[in-house]
């Protein structure tokens, strides 16, 4: 079983940029420790006749099919009610 040390939780707080008081680092360390118990529990388990889960909707294909659609106007066209054009483009503000 893993049981994380003091110095464990400490560096992982160091990692994820977290300022952690004593308790904080003790209730941690026991809930981490839990965790990691859960998943040696779940590598325990006998997988081998089992097929992996890719999708679970049954959808196979979701993505429409790429159409060129004809609307009878040419950019040109398009770009002469715009009130302002730069190198053959819509010209807007500046957004940041």
């Amino acid at each position: 079983m893993s049981k994380l040390s003091r110095e464990d939780v400490l560096k992982l707080a160091k990692l994820s940029r977290l300022k952690l008081s004593d308790e904080e680092i003790q209730k941690f360390q026991n809930e981490l420790s839990e965790i990691l118990e859960y998943v040696e529990k779940l590598n325990s388990v006998d997988t081998s006749g089992l097929q992996p889960t890719y999708q679970v909707t049954g959808l196979t294909n979701v993505m429409r099919s790429d159409e060129i659609i004809d609307y009878g106007t040419s950019p040109d066209e398009l770009l002469k009610n715009a009130p302002a054009v730069s190198e053959h483009q819509f010209k807007v503000k500046r957004v940041l």
